[in-house]
């Protein structure tokens, strides 16, 4: 029909795209690659978000002092627990704790939020709260490879690197997967944020915020013509070998990049652009050096998804004295210091994406590995809980104001609509317009993929 048509111009035009594509896949060029990747990272379905904000809080949030409050606690403190107590990470378990932090209603939702988080309780219309999150390890290294791989094992591909390969970046000069280091590397180490089988390019980069985001960023503008022939020859003398290694193709385009981000990087970290009003939102004038480390990383997070970087995580700034959110002792001193840190910076960036029309595209997620007890562990500190804790969901695709799921009245398992962290991955994957069973990547004889054989879309917190 093209053929016939217009004197067969149609057919010329196709040819000429026909043409593109079959260059693409010969070429060397990068921008002739990115036209291959857009046509290969197809979503399965009509997505909803664009990007995901990962705000993973290392340690594990108490639950019942955050977003699930427990009027019974204070009714029985100092009591024995009245129920039986499972095998605990230190098994020191006292008596029952209530929460030191009030709470109270906030919103046309009406959601309960502690003292804890002032800021955030503002945006609470805007949040899906799960309240029954469960995990299925109760120690922080194999529940960290858990929520960032979806296995307990060391070695498998992470969330990020999963929505990269799938997805790809929808800008040419970053990475596809950004994690921000706020100072804090999570038990388990860089292996939460690694490719596992998957090519290499698909691997989280590490940035910070400040002058120097990544190491020898800053070219000697003397040197980029040099560099440029420098890169030439070395992606002529591996395409001798291309095709006989992924690892080498992995590795050319890793050069590629770098090179690139060697003119995009540098931009990020500087805020001079953003309005006073914008930095103060992020809490970057704030007496608390925490604070402005984690109000930099928010900003650059946005700056980030507005730049086409696909998936972007947010870890913890390390306070002195202070081990993450993981409060075996001192829980009202280091859950406050943690919570300061992060409160402000957070409502700043889900305030500021949905002011300039970003939230109905990016999908920001706010969780810890697991919870923490309702009884203490010796006088005033709280054990690891996998069995029930609480974590959110804004933006794209969310229903705002929406509670999900029950606790029992100790907060200490879940009453109610359970959702696993294979649930969570399918929902995030759903909202990306991928469907998790159909995600999949052969290796060592079988198809894996993020979700293994489990996961359900937790469709009840969607729009």
């Amino acid at each position: 029909m093209l053929e016939i048509c217009r004197c067969g111009f149609g057919s010329m035009a196709l040819m000429g795209m026909m043409g593109s594509i079959v260059s693409a896949c010969k070429s060397t060029d990068k921008s002739s690659r990115d036209l291959l990747s857009k046509l290969a990272h197809a979503p399965h379905h009509l997505p909803k978000a664009k990007n995901i904000i990962f705000l993973y809080m290392d340690g594990g949030v108490s639950q019942v002092d955050s977003f699930d409050p427990k009027p019974r606690l204070a009714r029985e403190n100092g009591q024995d627990p009245k129920f039986k107590i499972d095998a605990t990470q230190f098994n020191n378990n006292g008596k029952i704790l209530q929460s030191p932090w009030a709470f109270k209603r906030y919103g046309e939702s009406g959601m309960e939020v502690s003292e804890l988080f002032p800021h955030i309780a503002s945006c609470v219309d805007d949040l899906a709260l799960i309240r029954s999150m469960v995990s299925n390890f109760p120690e922080h290294t194999n529940a960290n490879y858990f929520l960032h791989t979806g296995s307990g094992l060391q070695g498998r591909p992470s969330m990020g690197a999963w929505v990269n390969y799938g997805l790809g970046s929808e800008n040419s000069n970053l990475p596809g997967y950004v994690v921000l280091d706020g100072g804090l590397v999570p038990p388990g180490g860089v292996d939460n944020f690694k490719n596992g089988f998957l090519p290499a390019d698909f691997q989280a980069s590490i940035m910070k915020t400040g002058d120097t985001p990544v190491a020898n960023i800053k070219s000697d503008s003397s040197l980029s013509a040099h560099q440029r022939k420098k890169l030439d020859f070395i992606q002529q003398m591996d395409q001798r070998n291309r095709d006989k290694s992924d690892e080498l193709e992995a590795a050319i385009r890793n050069y590629e990049l770098a090179y690139q981000m060697q003119s995009s990087v540098p931009e990020l970290t500087e805020f001079q652009s953003e309005t006073k009003a914008t930095r103060n939102l992020y809490g970057l004038y704030d007496e608390d050096p925490h604070t402005r480390n984690y109000g930099a990383q928010c900003l650059m997070a946005r700056r980030l998804v507005e730049r086409g970087v696909r998936f972007v995580e947010l870890t913890c700034p390390s306070l002195a004295g202070i081990d993450r959110w993981d409060q075996h002792h001192g829980l009202k001193n280091g859950h406050e210091r943690n919570a300061h840190a992060v409160d402000q910076p957070i409502a700043g960036l889900l305030k500021d994406l949905k002011s300039r029309g970003l939230l109905e595209e990016t999908l920001v997620v706010w969780t810890g590995e697991f919870g923490r007890t309702p009884f203490a562990q010796g006088q005033d500190g709280r054990d690891h809980n996998p069995s029930a804790f609480s974590m959110w969901m804004a933006g794209a695709g969310i229903r705002g104001g929406t509670i999900y799921g029950q606790t029992d009245e100790y907060g200490y398992r879940v009453a109610e609509n359970p959702v696993t962290i294979h649930d969570l991955h399918a929902t995030m994957l759903h909202l990306l317009g991928v469907d998790h069973k159909m995600l999949t990547y052969h290796f060592g004889g079988r198809d894996f993929r993020l979700t293994d054989v489990h996961g359900h879309v937790v469709k009840d917190v969607l729009v």
